[in-house]
């Protein structure tokens, strides 16, 4: 599935929001959030603390990830 490119990507909380509604991240939110992520010069605080939430999530077992 190729990157979704910078004109059609979700603004991030969105994509937040959707990962941890649903308990996973599949391949294609990871690429969203990706493609996102590196298209912004600057993450702010609020951002870096929804990362870090997406990862420690991950680390414990909460999100599943999915294909």
């Amino acid at each position: 599935m190729p990157i979704t490119s910078p004109s059609t990507q979700m603004p991030l909380e969105s994509i937040f929001e959707h990962i941890f509604a649903i308990g996973r991240i599949s391949r294609r939110d990871q690429q969203l959030l990706m493609s996102t992520l590196l298209s912004k010069e600057d993450l702010d605080d609020a951002e870096r603390h929804q990362i870090n939430r997406i990862f420690g999530a991950l680390q414990k077992g909460l999100l599943k990830v999915v294909d």
